[in-house]
């Protein structure tokens, strides 16, 4: 993961220490830097800002003789990069999970996204690791419209154990999410995961089915599940339904396939809300909690 950005960073801390820290010099190491961020998939505010944070810190720096010049550098930049991640600040959905415990009440969070980011695969895993956590939830499958969209929640439905709650196709999204908010009030359920169908962001019609199903459902959180692996094209589906709905927090599925890491950086800084999970793998078990500080060490590296 990140391979592709890594190298570029290594290239970067052997450019810097092998400068001098001042004028044109630091100036030609740090456009070339910014630039290499941009081909590896981070939006162009957020090179800019990492380019301009990153010179601020390190103009007129001396290197001490027998020091570690290249930790020095490793340090800087990863507490620029920390900056970037951390700027939206935190969610934790399995906190979420326990205050609505605590309150009676469940927790229902409202899965958005195009076709094929993994958004139905992430609920899954999710409500599995809320079952291993001793935790109750059920399903909704408000995709109403794509041929198999059913069956396919069904299954994992069925493999990890959980309730779902359906129609037949063509029926009103809205509804079913409706009546299982209404399912987990009755039951005591802890959580209802509520699919929707994938929607491009440039379809206004099924952006509106969208809206309606928050509208009705009120939900605790609408969770934007992207794919890491679309580049900046993440970004754009951020901006646009974000327009569309409130957007709480982010999925980053299919990060463990990502060489290029450019995502992982830009989302939250650009969108203003938080990545709250990465998915890691095919199992259900892989989906973690995003975790800065493990990204960053990811990239910068630890040699």
């Amino acid at each position: 993961m990140f391979d592709r950005l890594r190298a570029q960073f290594s290239n970067f801390y052997d450019r810097v220490t092998k400068t001098e820290l001042q004028g044109k010099d630091l100036d030609r190491v740090l456009d070339e830097f910014q630039f290499s961020l941009v081909e590896n998939d981070v939006a162009v505010s957020v090179a800019d800002y990492v380019a301009t944070e990153l010179k601020e810190k390190l103009k007129d720096v001396q290197f001490a003789r027998f020091s570690d010049p290249r930790g020095r550098v490793k340090a800087i930049l990863s507490d620029v990069l920390l900056s970037v991640l951390d700027r939206a600040g935190r969610l934790d959905i399995f906190e979420l999970v326990e205050e609505k415990k605590k309150a009676g009440v469940p927790a229902i969070i409202v899965f958005v996204g195009i076709n094929g980011t993994g958004k139905t695969t992430s609920i899954a895993k999710l409500a599995h690791i809320l079952q291993r956590k001793g935790r109750t939830c059920i399903l909704a499958a408000s995709d109403t419209y794509r041929s198999g969209s059913i069956e396919q929640l069904e299954e994992h439905a069925r493999r990890i154990g959980v309730r779902l709650i359906k129609h037949q196709y063509g029926a009103d999204p809205a509804a079913v999410a409706f009546d299982a908010v209404n399912y987990a009030r009755a039951h005591g359920i802890n959580a209802v995961l509520i699919d929707t169908a994938g929607r491009m962001q440039t379809n206004q019609n099924l952006l509106e089915e969208m809206r309606k199903i928050v509208r009705v459902t009120k939900p605790d959180l609408t969770i934007l599940v992207v794919d890491a692996l679309t580049g900046n094209d993440a970004v754009e589906q951020g901006k646009v339904f974000s327009q569309a709905v409130k957007i709480d927090g982010i999925i980053l599925a299919k990060l463990d396939a990502d060489v290029k890491g450019g995502n992982a950086i830009s989302l939250s800084y650009i969108m203003g809300r938080p990545v709250t999970l990465v998915g890691t793998g095919q199992g259900y078990d892989d989906l973690e909690p995003f975790q800065p500080q493990t990204i960053v060490r990811n990239l910068v590296g630890g040699d």
